[in-house]
């Protein structure tokens, strides 16, 4: 259930700083997320024969 939708919700200080703590370390992992994901996929589109590998 939603917080804004439960009455029995309080906005004090202690659910504001878990909220924001808890949207700020979801924003990061999906930010880190996406990073990878677009750069394994521009590595992949890549056409040069240079390989990590030896």
């Amino acid at each position: 259930m939603f917080p804004f939708i439960s009455f029995e919700w309080v906005w004090d200080i202690g659910h504001i700083v878990f909220m924001g703590s808890l949207w700020y370390a979801l924003s990061i992992l999906g930010i880190g997320m996406t990073y990878c994901i677009i750069k394994a996929a521009i590595d992949t589109q890549k056409k040069d024969d240079t390989s990590h590998h030896h």
